[in-house]
């Protein structure tokens, strides 16, 4: 019975494992707190250099800080 399950349910889980796998790498995206950091450190760089202007630099950082908050958050809330 075992192969024949195999057989019968290769065309379900074949595309559950794919959404399976892409929802996790979206996942791990959204939430790399590092990533974020990282795009920080860049645009202050950027805006040291005169690269950008102060008003893109603070839009721009507004965004980064608050996707940090949040992703701290998320994980906070996971760990209590």
């Amino acid at each position: 019975m075992g192969l024949l399950d195999s057989i019968l349910l290769a065309p379900v889980k074949g595309p559950y494992w794919i959404a399976k796998k892409v929802h996790q790498m979206a996942m791990d995206e959204l939430l790399d707190e590092d990533g974020a950091r990282e795009k920080l450190r860049e645009l202050y760089t950027l805006f040291e250099e005169g690269k950008i202007s102060e008003e893109e630099f603070q839009r721009r950082e507004e965004q980064l800080v608050e996707r940090l908050e949040q992703i701290m958050s998320y994980k906070e809330s996971k760990n209590a």
